[in-house]
């Protein structure tokens, strides 16, 4: 029988997996996932307890038309109710805990923001559309500011989507373009986020375990602790995998790849070298380059240049870099202060900006329980920056000097709380500073990106962030998704591919929507 290798176990290799067994007539014991770290689920990760703290990097927000996603996790049973899917139980959650922000943007002053307009120039409408109308191939190497008037960056437009998605100027006009096209049916309720879908829990307990635990009972194998280093390739012009080369506690050895077995990696990784810091600490900044998944493909795009170019993506940190935190109390002070300030019910009001912020600070107050292991009595919340580099407002040095602890009176000052202290006395705050959480985001040229499967590839497919997949965006679980279906299709010349990407700019009443959206006062 043929057997399956999957290099990572983030999303896109869970998914394979599952499209391998679903769609493929695998069985689950002949595929095996390699794993550097000590756990599973790459970037969707979360962890902690009520005493040390909770902790997650990032919260993927997802929308209606996640097409491959909904359908791959339709097949995966509930943790909470096994007669129900993970598709139905995000839906019912976003039934009855949709977002509608009231408190989108907050200023200097630590008033509220009406975001209903967007604050644009005539020029900037002009600019707008234009980007969305040029070419994708005329955007190569082209920065968002290349496309854009200074004025545009101090829109409501901009500071709502940039912390939305999680853009920065300097980040690829290509990028910027296709995210237009992809959300502009998103463009009419973006300020209330109403259109933004969550899962009810944080996607490591809401989507990793229950496919980890539906494959598990499939028989498929997790191997933890293995770095992968190279694939041996056949001699030839093809690209024909031979075996994994990987080590594992302290020694090498090689996986033989036979002639009918399949290769999928995950080329790079958006959190590696991730640290966390503590309330008393600040993280330190990793740069050291030591995760697998980027020295794998760089080992692979070696003389090979249609494999893409991984020094695009993960050698500008300074570009690439921000950070996060993620607050754990038991006193609910904060929670009853939030609800106030912003008139929405916690896990209803959506994400909370502080545009004129030097960090550019972001909040978020999930519905609680956020884990599922999370007492009645405990409550969890979380931040970002995108410019952690900068100095903070009221603490006066860069957020990434910064202990858990100032990073929240940072916050709490812009908030103008009276409790401050009380509040910061009953947290815990952990940072967690992540030099390429936005790397698939930086400056780049079509080809950049290897094909999920290369020309001339037999049995070998890059899935998840860094492969390319035409149309669709980058930093989402759907872009993960895709690349997996699309792999197992592919390789395994199946008739079941994956549905088209969403394209809201072909339909006229999805426009006019937009149109006004843009004409807003």
């Amino acid at each position: 029988m043929a057997k399956a290798h999957l290099v990572g176990s983030g999303i896109a290799s869970l998914s394979a997996a599952a499209f391998l067994i679903r769609d493929g007539g695998f069985a689950g014991r002949d595929i095996v996932i390699l794993e550097e770290q000590d756990r599973e689920g790459g970037s969707l990760d979360a962890a902690g307890s009520p005493e040390a703290g909770y902790t997650m990097r990032g919260g993927r927000m997802f929308e209606i038309h996640f097409d491959c996603t909904y359908d791959l996790l339709g097949s995966i049973p509930s943790l909470d109710d096994p007669s129900k899917s993970v598709t139905e139980d995000t839906f019912a959650f976003h039934e009855d805990f949709a977002w509608d922000d009231h408190a989108r943007l907050v200023d200097g002053g630590g008033r509220v923001v009406d975001a209903h307009s967007m604050t644009f120039s005539e020029r900037d409408r002009l600019e707008l559309v234009r980007c969305v109308a040029t070419p994708e191939h005329q955007l190569d190497g082209k920065r968002i500011t290349d496309c854009f008037s200074e004025g545009f960056f101090t829109t409501n437009f901009w500071w709502m989507w940039c912390t939305t998605f999680a853009f920065e100027p300097w980040h690829s006009a290509i990028e910027f373009r296709r995210y237009l096209n992809r959300f502009i049916h998103l463009f009419k309720t973006f300020d209330t986020m109403s259109g933004i879908y969550r899962t009810r829990f944080n996607q490591y307990d809401s989507i990793v375990r229950p496919l980890l635990e539906w494959l598990t009972d499939q028989g498929v194998t997790v191997q933890l602790g293995t770095r992968v280093t190279d694939l041996r390739l056949a001699a030839g012009d093809g690209l024909t995998v031979e075996a994994l080369v990987w080590e594992r506690d302290g020694r090498g050895g090689e996986t033989p790849v036979g002639p009918d077995d399949l290769v999928m990696v995950t080329n790079g990784s958006m959190t590696a070298d991730s640290t966390l810091g503590t309330t008393d600490s600040a993280p330190v900044l990793d740069t050291s380059g030591a995760a697998g998944s980027w020295a794998l493909w760089e080992a692979l795009a070696a003389g090979r240049p249609e494999l893409g170019r991984p020094e695009v993506f993960h050698s500008c940190v300074e570009e690439s870099t921000w950070e996060s935190f993620t607050v754990t109390t038991k006193d609910p002070t904060f929670f009853k202060l939030m609800q106030e300030f912003s008139g929405s019910e916690a896990g209803k009001g959506g994400l909370i900006t502080f545009k004129d912020s030097g960090w550019l600070l972001t909040i978020a107050l999930n519905h609680q329980p956020h884990f599922r292991d999370q007492p009645e009595d405990t409550f969890v919340w979380w931040g970002y920056a995108l410019f952690p580099d900068r100095d903070g407002d009221f603490v006066k040095k860069p957020m990434t000097r910064c202990t858990g602890r100032e990073i929240l009176d940072e916050v709490l000052r812009h908030l103008r709380f009276g409790q401050r202290q009380q509040i910061l006395d009953g947290s815990v705050v952990i940072p967690a500073l992540m030099p390429y959480i936005t790397s698939q985001f930086l400056v780049r040229s079509g080809g950049d990106r290897p094909q999920v499967v290369p020309v001339g590839s037999t049995n070998l497919a890059f899935i998840g962030q860094y492969a390319e997949v035409p149309d669709d965006v980058v930093f989402t679980v759907e872009y993960s998704v895709r690349t997996a279906w699309t792999a197992v299709a592919t390789l395994l010349g199946l008739d079941r591919q994956p549905p088209p990407v969403y394209k809201g700019q072909h339909d006229p009443r999805v426009l006019v929507e937009a149109l006004q959206t843009l004409h807003r006062r």
